[in-house]
């Protein structure tokens, strides 16, 4: 039996991959590399470069491999982007993903391992975000998120599609083989870094007035190898529970400003910054309650600290200093 993984080329599918490899799995690979990248496929899975609205592809795939489980990464993912362009978004995040749960369905794969956001709760009306909080998402991105949260539920009703989503917020940190590089980056840990590489000349950071503790954003960081062991304990978890939401988060949250600190001891240099206007579609404080998933999945993350997450970045970026295109690649 195979695990099919959409987006596995991409940062938290490429290291789910290599975390599905390492312990067994065969893994089949579908990504269109609009962000990810081949060298972050490990050559044990099987690639296929494509896009999951291809439904002649899909249903070749299902074909060809004996396919159980699907753990679907693709989507469109920048908050800022949602805002400008919200089509994008409900056409690849929602469009297409129904693409992909139909090609299921017709071949009798009814299992699906989905990476959702926490984004999709909008602003808090409390911290930490639990399961039971209401669902507001304040930007196309986390709306799109939970409009196919609410596909999944049908399906699960009327064809008996089970399903863990996983709703987590950013997701940082790398394995000692593959890391971050968007090609369009837009994530505060890897700019920072290259910032601290040389490669920017300032980091930016949206919005100093924000009601916090020192006025800019507060976020909630998890190790991506954590994000991709959490998706893979819902592969047996689908047995028991085939309808199933769980929140990964640290609980505690940092601000960007404390996130800048840490870089700056973790890579041992001063790294210049200014401040920007805010961001449209960002929440003040996202930080998650992971209770649930410790107590069903018996979910431990095992990067504890934000100096750990970062360090293990910054020894990524320090020997890939261009990405994929590093010769060490």
């Amino acid at each position: 039996m195979a695990i099919l993984v959409t987006g596995g080329a991409g940062y938290i599918g490429s290291i789910c991959v290599e975390e599905l490899l390492e312990q067994g799995y065969e893994v089949i690979v579908i990504d269109n590399l609009q962000e990810g990248h081949r060298e972050a496929v490990s050559p044990e899975a099987e690639l296929f470069v494509g896009d999951i609205g291809d439904r002649f592809l899909l249903d070749r795939l299902f074909q060809d491999f004996d396919i159980e489980t699907v753990i679907h990464f693709a989507a469109e993912a920048t908050v800022a982007l949602s805002m400008k362009n919200p089509q994008l978004f409900f056409e690849t995040n929602v469009s297409k993903g129904l693409v992909l749960l139909d090609i299921m369905k017709e071949n009798g794969c009814s299992k699906m391992i989905f990476s959702s956001t926490a984004a999709l709760f909008g602003n808090p009306e409390y911290t930490p975000i639990d399961e039971t909080h209401p669902e507001k998402p304040i930007n196309a991105y986390g709306e799109s998120k939970l409009m196919y949260e609410k596909i999944l539920d049908w399906y699960h009703s009327a064809y008996g599609l089970r399903y863990n989503s996983f709703r987590y917020f950013n997701a940082a940190g790398a394995s000692m083989n593959y890391g971050e590089a968007h090609k369009n980056e837009s994530h505060l840990i890897p700019i920072t870094l290259s910032t601290a590489l040389g490669q920017r000349e300032k980091l930016h950071i949206f919005g100093s007035d924000y009601p916090t503790k020192d006025g800019t954003c507060v976020r909630d960081y998890l190790h991506v190898i954590d994000i991709a062991q959490a998706h893979i304990l819902g592969l047996d978890n689908l047995e028991t529970r085939p309808k199933a939401r769980y929140n990964l988060g640290n609980g505690v949250g940092f601000t960007n400003l404390e996130v800048l600190k840490i870089a700056e001891q973790v890579t041992g240099k001063t790294i210049p910054f200014e401040f920007s206007e805010r961001r449209p579609g960002d929440p003040d404080c996202l930080v998650a309650s992971s209770e649930l998933a410790k107590k069903e999945l018996e979910w431990e993350p095992r990067f504890d600290s934000l100096e750990s997450i970062v360090r293990s970045a910054w020894e990524w970026h320090s020997e890939h200093p261009a990405g994929y295109a590093s010769p060490s690649s």
